[in-house]
């Protein structure tokens, strides 16, 4: 794709980034096929590569309006373009970087700044997330039934194996995870355990910074990330041989640290390393011998759901599934698996109607060869899902844990 960007913004190294990006595109439209929103709307603007036009209209100096920024909004960043993509375009980047630039330009009506602040404001910090949530499980028989079916139940975290062996590997605790459902890493804790790993959880890190990046506020996403490679290096120097992160959506955000600080000096070198340290609990388990560890307790018929964050964001589709399946699980037939179910971050609360639709038809999908079970790789699609499915929905790592074999010990 031809380009001819501001030069005030191709002479920066974002602007270059942009370029880049733009250029590698031939807009075959294969990406058209997989994206959910176009999908739904049968919008060329709401499609990846409509939002490409979009934002290199922007780039290059063309008016922007409120539409313009509508279509932006409305994409997912589940990353589905990307693997169908036969180019190898970055498309969540440059949706990050058309999305900063549109930000700057459109006034957004009050109320959706306020909640987009509100936001940013209140997911990324734990004790804050945890206040409001427990707030709201106290007027629950006040609200509306939609934030009544949003309303995760409260969770009784179970207490973490004391382990001091030879292996250590950081955990990300996360801030939405933490508070909604803090025995998925319990349940890693259980099973590393058992492997002979022990978990350690620095006091000093906090959110990964998603949330802020996928918001336009990328320098408060900087912020984050630096906070969290302050926290990890003296355990990474130590000699901590891995980032387990457990939710996938932050694990795509950690494994892009670096990258997105490859022009910070200070921390360039050491984003990097973290960023190569930087596992899923799945990279870690299928190296593992799990042989006369587990039990999966008569074949338990479970659909897998694959986040996007995990099998578009960080390429690692089947993994779970292989170690399931390794472990005697029954894994039923889910079909589309390779679309979003619609939770996506924010998006749940940002685009509600376009989110409903998305989890109606994933849901569908899920139940339609009747498991007894739901699991996934992230809290947010797993909240999201637990909303309105006829069955549990859980973190797969507790599906594993719950077939520990009991020992002597």
């Amino acid at each position: 794709m031809q380009t001819t960007l501001l030069p005030s913004f191709l002479d920066t190294p974002v602007g270059e980034e942009a370029d880049a990006i733009l250029r590698s595109c031939v807009h075959c439209g294969f990406c058209t096929a997989t994206c959910p929103t176009y999908q739904l709307l049968g919008d060329e603007l709401d499609s990846p590569r409509g939002r490409i036009y979009l934002i290199k209209q922007v780039l290059e100096g063309e008016p922007v309006t409120q539409r313009t920024q509508r279509h932006l909004d409305r994409c997912l960043t589940c990353r589905s373009c990307e693997t169908t993509c036969p180019s190898g375009v970055n498309y969540s980047r440059l949706l990050d970087i058309g999305r900063v630039v549109v930000e700057s330009k459109v006034r957004r009506q009050p109320l959706a700044g306020l909640m987009r602040w509100g936001l940013r404001q209140v997911l990324p910090y734990p004790k804050r997330f945890k206040i409001l949530l427990g707030l709201a499980r106290l007027i629950r028989p006040l609200l509306p039934a939609k934030m009544k079916q949003k309303l995760p139940p409260a969770t009784l975290a179970l207490p973490r194996p004391a382990t001091n062996h030879a292996r250590i590997m950081l955990v990300l605790e996360g801030c939405a995870q933490s508070v909604t459902t803090p025995n998925t890493n319990a349940a890693a804790a259980q099973v590393l355990d058992r492997l002979g790993i022990s978990l350690v959880s620095p006091i000093e890190q906090g959110c990964c910074g998603a949330v802020s990046q996928h918001l336009s506020a990328e320098q408060e996403a900087a912020g984050f990330m630096r906070r969290n490679i302050d926290a990890w290096w003296p355990h990474i120097q130590a000699g901590a041989e891995a980032i387990l992160v457990t939710a996938s959506g932050c694990g795509t955000q950690v494994k892009e640290y670096g990258h997105l600080l490859q022009h910070d000096p200070r921390y360039a070198e050491k984003a990097a390393k973290v960023s190569a340290l930087a596992k899923d609990l799945c990279e870690v388990l299928e190296k593992e011998s799990l042989e006369g560890l587990f039990s999966a307790k008569g074949g338990q018929r479970i659909a897998y759901h694959s986040p996007c964050s995990l099998q578009h964001g960080q390429q690692l589709a089947g993994r779970v599934e292989s170690i399931l399946t390794r472990l005697g699980f029954d894994l039923t037939a889910v079909p589309d698996g390779h679309l979003c179910c619609g939770s996506a971050g924010t998006y749940s609360i940002l685009q509600p109607e376009l989110s409903q639709l998305l989890l109606k038809n994933k849901l569908a999908a899920l139940e339609s060869d009747n498991p007894e079970q739901i699991v996934t790789a992230n809290v947010g699609c797993q909240l999201h899902l637990g909303s309105c499915a006829n069955r549990p929905v859980r973190h797969w790592i507790e599906l594993v844990a719950d077939a520990l074999v009991i020992t002597a010990d």
